[in-house]
């Protein structure tokens, strides 16, 4: 299965395809790349959502899970940037419960480009098991609200949310990190 890398900042990140689609972003730099359109695509499309852009909705992601998953996936992608829905209101659309949501959230092979990560319990933010957690979950919803809001100048997005680990003295970037 060919898979492409890129540094972001959350830290590294590998997108995989089966010739036909999107099927898994993880945490980390893969073993071995490869570069095809798909996956140069999926790549400028999560440069481009750091940077403050929308990810394309005609992007071709085939997650790999039960029916009842993919309809919990499906609902999730209908969710607006910046925007937040609890486990309670997808599982109303997709069936289940707010635990089966979890579950299907947990096991989601496509995360950002599937955003599960804009699903919160009815009394917190909920959890997040890619990248660093909570921290990741959190970082993604400013990304997406500050972009949202028109906070994004022309060209100058990179600079606002540094790459994982990079030391800078802005205070206010490293607060909305943490």
């Amino acid at each position: 299965m060919p898979t492409l890398s890129l540094h972001s900042p959350l830290g590294d990140l590998t997108i995989a395809e089966d010739g036909c689609g999107i099927v898994a972003l993880e945490w980390g730099w893969g073993r071995d790349q490869e570069s095809s359109p798909l996956l140069n695509r999926a790549k400028q499309a999560l440069e481009d959502y750091f940077d403050g852009k929308p990810l394309p909705a005609d992007l071709p992601l085939r997650p790999a899970g039960t029916p009842y998953r993919q309809r919990v996936w499906q609902a999730l992608r209908e969710i607006p940037a910046g925007e937040t829905r609890t486990y309670q209101d997808i599982a109303r659309l997709a069936g289940g419960s707010p635990r089966s949501v979890g579950g299907a959230n947990a096991a989601n092979p496509i995360p950002i480009f599937i955003p599960c990560h804009r699903v919160v319990a009815t009394n917190g933010p909920g959890g997040y098991s890619g990248g660093d957690g909570l921290v990741t979950k959190q970082h993604l919803l400013a990304l997406e609200r500050e972009a949202r809001s028109g906070l994004f100048a022309e060209g100058d997005s990179r600079s606002r949310l540094p790459r994982k680990g990079a030391s800078t003295s802005n205070d206010r970037t490293q607060e909305r990190i943490k």
